[in-house]
Order: C-alpha cells, then structure tokens, then sequence
C-alpha cells in the first residue's frame, strides 16, 4: 500500500475553518512542521473526536483518521521541489510550459502542478516525490508539459528547488 504524502493526503483533509481554529493554539494545520511537531497530539484530538468540534464541522470520518495515523507511522512522507531546465513556448492556440532534467535518484516520480492563480498570475510547481524505499539502479530523466490556452495572459511563475521565477 502506497504511503500517504502531506501535501496530496493530509493537507486537503484540514479546512480554511480547522486552520484557523487552531493558530491561536499555536498550530498552523497548513505548515509541514507544525503538523508533524503536533502529530501526537492530533491524533489523541481525532480520535477524541474533539478535532474538528462539531460547530466547525464535526469529527472526521474513521478512514480519515487511519490516514493521518498511517502518514505519521509511515515517516511523515512529503513532496520535494524538483529542478529542471524550463522552456515556455507560445503558438497562436496554446502556451506549455516544458520541464526536462533528471530525478534525484532512482524511483522517483515527478510532475508539473498548478500550484495558484490570480487573476494577473498563474505558478506552476515541480514536484518530486522520492520513493518508499531506497531503489537500485541509476535516476530516469523526466519531460513533463503543462499547456494552456493562449488567450489566458497572465504572467505565468514557475516554483522549484531553486525558488519561483517568472517566465
């Protein structure tokens, strides 16, 4: 069974609302660090089914809370920024942004995410996600594209290992 990542498992599973509820205790439910600092915690919370309190939407449901308890056993798994060489070409019908380059290390997958949008702005992430268990062998290269429409002309940032830059 594949282990559970924070950003693609356990971050979705907390709301603007549970969020907010929880800084003033000196959690941010959106920050790696302070979910894996407050792990325990909660977990006794979840299955104390005082974590969301039923005014802010009630407990989680029990498969939520086998996912949380199997992301904190498996290690705390989280996504890595990758590196890559970006091209962005634009057509007359589409704009794609091109990211080549190499994974860290053998069993990596990797992909380009549409991490936010406003409406001047649009930024994409390379994300990498290193495998459960170490792999032999040597690190694949990658190509991922993302494409859009032409029309859309918002200036388009890229995030990666190295920090965002605009394209």
């Amino acid at each position: 069974m594949r282990t559970p990542v924070y950003e693609l498992h356990i971050r979705p599973m907390f709301s603007a609302t549970d969020r907010d509820h929880m800084i003033p205790h000196g959690m941010n439910l959106w920050e790696y660090d302070d979910v894996v600092e407050h792990a325990e915690h909660i977990v006794d919370r979840l299955e104390g089914g005082t974590m969301p309190p039923t005014a802010l939407g009630g407990p989680w449901p029990q498969e939520w809370i086998d996912l949380f308890k199997r992301w904190k056993e498996g290690g705390c798994k989280r996504l890595e920024l990758g590196t890559a060489q970006f091209e962005v070409v634009r057509s007359p019908s589409a704009i794609t942004v091109k990211a080549t380059g190499t994974f860290p290390a053998p069993g990596y997958q990797g992909w380009i995410q549409l991490e936010s949008e406003t409406d001047t702005a649009k930024t994409y992430v390379l994300y990498m996600e290193p495998p459960d268990a170490p792999v032999a062998g040597t690190a694949d290269d990658f190509a991922f594209k993302e494409r859009y429409s032409s029309s859309d002309t918002r200036t388009l940032f890229i995030h990666d290992s190295t920090g965002v830059q605009e394209h």
